[in-house]
């Protein structure tokens, strides 16, 4: 609800800088009501971008590029117009990341391995990842969140999917052969 509030002061405010051109007094206080909804579409945009290249990495795919002009160039409808492309682009990216290739494969060999959670080395992670492996498929992973036992399951599935687009199912050679994978 906060969120919608503010996007409404900020809309309000780039509608509002479109009709400053009246009043020399008015346009000064318009010119700082305009400057707020910079700020906050700035960091709304910001934030769709951090998102969409997180999942965009994670992935594996390529970084949509920010390119274009700066906020400050465009007019209040073109802004509102990038800051929905982003926000589309980041939901997109989320909806992809959230339905990995080799999903139910992964998942039954989770089953048969240890918790997502499971730091008791040399192994880690619900789909037991050694450090090797985890450096190799999972390299950013590794040197900002430690083991995999740190990382979040979606993370897990989409290193060890790395893997399996590299050299099939084989670092789970029981487990895999029980999912019927191998």
């Amino acid at each position: 609800m906060r969120r919608l509030i503010t996007a409404s002061a900020a809309l309000l405010a780039l509608a509002g800088s479109a009709t400053a051109f009246g009043a020399p007094r008015e346009a000064g206080r318009q010119q700082s009501v305009s400057r707020a909804a910079l700020t906050y579409y700035s960091r709304e945009i910001a934030q769709f971008q951090k998102e969409t290249w997180y999942w965009q990495r994670l992935m594996g795919v390529a970084r949509t590029g920010a390119g274009g002009r700066g906020l400050a160039s465009l007019s209040g409808a073109e802004i509102l117009l990038r800051d929905r492309r982003w926000e589309h682009r980041a939901k997109t990216a989320q909806r992809r990341a959230a339905n990995p290739p080799h999903l139910q494969a992964l998942l039954c060999i989770h089953r048969y391995e240890g918790s997502w959670h499971d730091g008791g080395g040399p192994y880690y992670g619900g789909l037991q990842m050694d450090l090797g492996f985890q450096q190799t498929y999972g390299g950013w992973l590794y040197r900002t969140k430690g083991t995999a036992d740190h990382w979040a399951p979606l993370e897990q599935i989409w290193t060890a999917e790395r893997a399996v687009g590299s050299i099939g199912f084989s670092p789970w050679p029981n487990t895999a052969r029980m999912c019927g994978v191998l």
